[in-house]
């Protein structure tokens, strides 16, 4: 999918609870589809194997690959086991969908954007994304940026980068929809405006902050913007 980028005046545009965008990126996990439930079990298991508290690993794991979670932890640990027990992770995550829902609002809000320049941009790989899309009923983002398409993970801003480029935009034309306090930073380095999304989301002072997708209205426009208005 391109699309152009003609210049305009609004795509800057930024009111208190109002944000006008050429396109949005969107991470998956905690931002479109509730897995807290599944990452919760794999890596429990996971800091147990390793002797670590659950509690610990917890706080760090959401919005990063599994081998950047593990390196970030065992920072002496080397990177060939880090991948190793990656691959392991995700193929138990891709294998467990008990409690897979989508996040409150995700069907229509994605319904919404059907026809409009949007990205899916998840630290998980595309099997991983595929299966948990499918559970949660949610229709899978013809341009999408999975762990295969990036060398790096969030927080580093590859991610967002080139699903703004796959969509053929500029990082100032897009929105980024984001949970977790790894993808507000990777979509603020893009240089890109935030909407966090759920509990975790707050405290990292995205640009705009909702509780779910519920309150969120698209509308696009006539000259190719798609504005965003949140409710209170």
């Amino acid at each position: 999918m391109t699309a152009s980028t003609p210049a305009s005046p609004t795509a800057h545009s930024l009111t208190a609870r109002s944000l006008t965008a050429r396109a949005l990126l969107l991470d998956m996990d905690g931002t479109l589809v509730d897995s807290d439930a599944v990452v919760e079990r794999c890596w429990r298991r996971w800091a147990e194997r390793e002797g670590l508290d659950p509690a610990e690993v917890l706080k760090v794991v959401h919005g990063r690959q599994g081998y950047a979670t593990m390196a970030l932890l065992l920072p002496d640990r080397p990177m060939e086991r880090n991948l190793a027990d990656n691959r392991v992770i995700l193929a138990e995550e891709t294998a467990d969908l008990d409690g897979v829902v989508p996040v409150p609002g995700a069907p229509a809000f994605m319904a919404a954007l059907a026809a409009l320049p949007h990205a899916l941009v998840t630290s998980a790989d595309e099997a991983l994304a595929r299966a948990r899309m499918g559970a949660a009923g949610l229709a899978m983002p013809e341009t999408r940026v999975t762990a295969e398409c990036v060398g790096a993970s969030k927080p580093d801003p590859e991610g967002f980068l080139k699903g703004a480029a796959a969509l053929g935009f500029a990082p100032e034309d897009c929105v980024v929809f984001e949970d977790s306090e790894a993808g507000i930073r990777a979509g603020r380095a893009a240089g890109m405006r935030v909407v966090g999304v759920g509990p975790r989301a707050a405290a990292f002072a995205p640009d705009v902050h909702v509780a779910d997708l519920t309150g969120v209205r698209v509308e696009p426009g006539t000259d190719g913007t798609i504005t965003l208005t949140f409710a209170a």
